[in-house]
């Protein structure tokens, strides 16, 4: 979401739709990706658990200014105490973001919701599960810096599937709502935004009581126009690019061993297990990849099978390409991050060895480009003071 707010990263030229955005492309390289316009949104605080999701945000941020000390690999729950007591300050902003963990609300997860079974900090619980200090609560814990921010608008994001948890869903919506904000929620599928993948996600987007918020605040589509637009926005199909495929997204990239990029010569080494589990088949190159998860353990899916495994790219295989699984900078360009963003480097032990880390890291984010458009919703709407 920082890098999406920013802007000033190359996408895909067919990720852009310059009729409905004619002033987003500052540059187009020729090679099929251009590069979008900077914002005038800056990053001033970010903070995670992950000691090695901040290695990769330093490495990435530091080459556009940005100081490591900006970044707190701290509990959200300690910070807001902390802030509370006095010992440590928010700086101020217009906007917050965030993203509360969506592993009690995904259908992927336990689905525990706000009886997490780990604490804020992921330490498994034991015993009593209810406190506001497990880590499904954290969206109330983003709800107390909203508080004491009070910034003009905020942005959190989790799952498609929390609203399949209604209850849940309807409580932090009301607790979002409590706090001097008018809050709209809407889920938005990433490929109606020039997104490669089929990710789903529900934005909430507060605006401040004391200004004006639109009607919909909400970023207007302009690929495809599935899983979950507005209807009632049907009038823009004449405009509407079509969908954005893996296949384009994979373009021009070089197979592992031939790459000098680390993040595209990394790559998952788990053996194919069976249909029976997740993550064992093949990316369809003519449709948007799938969703890229954070938490694979050697199921990301791959990028070639062979016939004996059900694999379709048989061409590939018959030209000598071995089996494997989608690299790291496959996952990355299917989230849309620009290719000099790295997350395997030189000097970094901990994110070699298969990338586990830095397929974590790519799969807990939003997609650049998607939060790019939020952020230039926001911008043209005249939200922000």
């Amino acid at each position: 979401m920082d890098l999406g707010f920013e802007g000033g990263f190359d996408v895909l030229k067919a990720s852009v739709n310059e009729q409905i955005h004619p002033d987003w492309i500052e540059k187009d390289h020729g090679n099929g990706f251009v590069r979008l316009a900077t914002t005038r949104f800056k990053t001033v605080f970010a903070n995670d658990l992950n000691e090695k999701a901040k290695r990769i945000w330093v490495r990435n941020f530091s080459k556009t200014g940005h100081h490591p000390d900006e970044y707190h690999v701290a509990s959200v729950v300690d910070l807001v105490k902390a802030a509370k007591n006095g010992t440590f300050k928010f700086p101020a902003a217009d906007v917050v973001t965030g993203g509360f963990p969506c592993l009690d609300f995904s259908l992927s997860g336990k689905r525990k919701g706000f009886q997490s079974d780990k604490d804020h900090n992921g330490i498994k619980l034991v015993g009593e599960t209810s406190s506001d200090e497990n880590r499904g609560m954290l969206y109330y814990w983003m709800k107390e810096v909203i508080s004491i921010v009070q910034p003009s608008v905020f942005v959190a994001e989790n799952v498609g599937s929390i609203k399949s948890l209604p209850d849940v869903f309807a409580k932090i919506f009301k607790d979002f709502s409590s706090i001097g904000y008018s809050v709209q929620e809407k889920t938005l599928a990433c490929i109606n935004y020039g997104v490669p993948q089929t990710r789903v996600r529900v934005i909430f987007i507060g605006v401040k009581d004391t200004i004006k918020a639109p009607t919909n605040i909400h970023p207007i589509p302009t690929h495809g126009d599935v899983l979950g637009s507005d209807s009632s926005l049907s009038f823009f199909n004449e405009n509407k690019k079509d969908i954005v495929t893996a296949g384009q997204a994979f373009a021009s990239l070089q197979e592992p061993d031939e790459s000098s990029d680390l993040s595209q010569k990394y790559l998952s080494k788990a053996n194919f297990y069976g249909k029976h589990m997740q993550g064992q088949t093949e990316v369809v190159l003519t449709n948007p990849g799938p969703t890229i998860r954070a938490e694979h353990h050697g199921n990301i899916e791959f990028r070639r099978l062979t016939k004996e495994h059900g694999g379709k790219n048989l061409h590939e295989i018959s030209a000598g390409l071995t089996e494997r699984r989608l690299t790291v900078r496959e996952c990355a360009r299917l989230q849309t991050f620009p290719d000099d963003f790295e997350f395997v480097f030189d000097g970094d032990p901990s994110i070699k060895g298969g990338g586990p880390d830095a397929y974590r890291a790519i799969g807990n984010a939003v997609p650049p480009l998607l939060a790019y458009h939020i952020a230039s919703r926001i911008k043209e709407l005249g939200v922000i003071g």
